[in-house]
């Protein structure tokens, strides 16, 4: 097992794949293995690493609220970085780890080459809704753990797109779900997701990223089609995607479109022919 000693935690890690450095980060309900479609696809052109954040097994999981914040996973990102010896790297994610890509971008400019951003900035809009959801989950998880909680979570509006396309990648999705750290769920909803800055209240330092980004979303998903918008009007060199009736989980429900789009952006970019 791959375990580096990072900002105080052990992380998990895989490398695979020779080339230029391209890592992902994972959303809440995911971890390394939700980019199991993109290794296999980008490993074969680049240096492909994928981790999981604290709070998430094998990675250590804290039990102290003040273990977990936007600003420790940006950390935790640029620690391993250096402990693997990447100067420079494509920087992607989903979800939070989309949160997590963009503000390592922003704190990182000169180690970030290019940005992926998928699905992002849920709690920018609706807030009151969103933080409604996240407390409801944090109950189901103090009561029931994930094995309660993974059913109505994955078959939720933004996630039965999954299901609906493809059984088979949903009931992996599921059983990883249900096997998830529930303490380190919790805290993570609670130090990171509920505190971390709106996109909205990142305007200025959006306005002044100067990384070639993509910004990725699903017409379905409905927490982040506003906040991916927003980006796009605000990053200087970014550009938008959007993937018809699609929800959350975009990489695993258009993996070959999420990839081929996301190959077609990073050609770009080495090209120095993105906008």
């Amino acid at each position: 097992m791959t375990v580096a000693l990072v900002n105080g935690v052990n992380l998990y890690y895989e490398v695979t794949g020779k080339g230029f450095p391209l890592i992902w980060s994972h959303e809440f309900a995911g971890d390394f293995k939700s980019w199991n479609p993109q290794v296999k696809f980008f490993s074969r052109r680049y240096q492909v690493i994928t981790y999981n954040h604290r709070g998430f097994p094998p990675s250590d999981v804290p039990e102290e609220e003040t273990a977990y914040s936007q600003e420790l996973l940006v950390e935790d990102l640029h620690q391993l970085l250096r402990y693997l010896g990447i100067q420079q790297a494509f920087v992607g994610g989903l979800s939070m780890g989309a949160n997590v890509a963009v503000n390592f971008g922003i704190a990182h400019p000169e180690m970030t080459k290019a940005l992926i951003v998928a699905g992002a900035g849920a709690g920018t809009t609706e807030r009151e809704n969103f933080e409604s959801h996240l407390a409801d989950l944090v109950r189901q998880l103090e009561i029931g753990g994930w094995v309660a909680a993974t059913d109505q979570y994955g078959r939720g509006a933004s996630r039965i797109q999954l299901l609906r396309k493809d059984q088979k990648s949903w009931q992996e999705y599921y059983e990883e779900l249900a096997s998830h750290s529930s303490i380190g769920s919790i805290l993570s909803i609670k130090g990171v997701i509920l505190k971390r800055p709106t996109l909205f209240e990142l305007k200025p330092k959006l306005q002044q990223l100067n990384v070639p980004t993509l910004i990725v979303v699903g017409d379905e998903d409905g927490f982040c089609i506003e906040p991916s918008l927003f980006m796009k009007r605000n990053i200087p060199r970014s550009g938008l995607v959007v993937f018809a009736q699609t929800g959350h989980v975009i990489n695993l429900e258009e993996l070959e479109l999420f990839n081929r789009v996301v190959l077609d952006f990073l050609t770009s970019v080495e090209a120095g022919s993105w906008a």
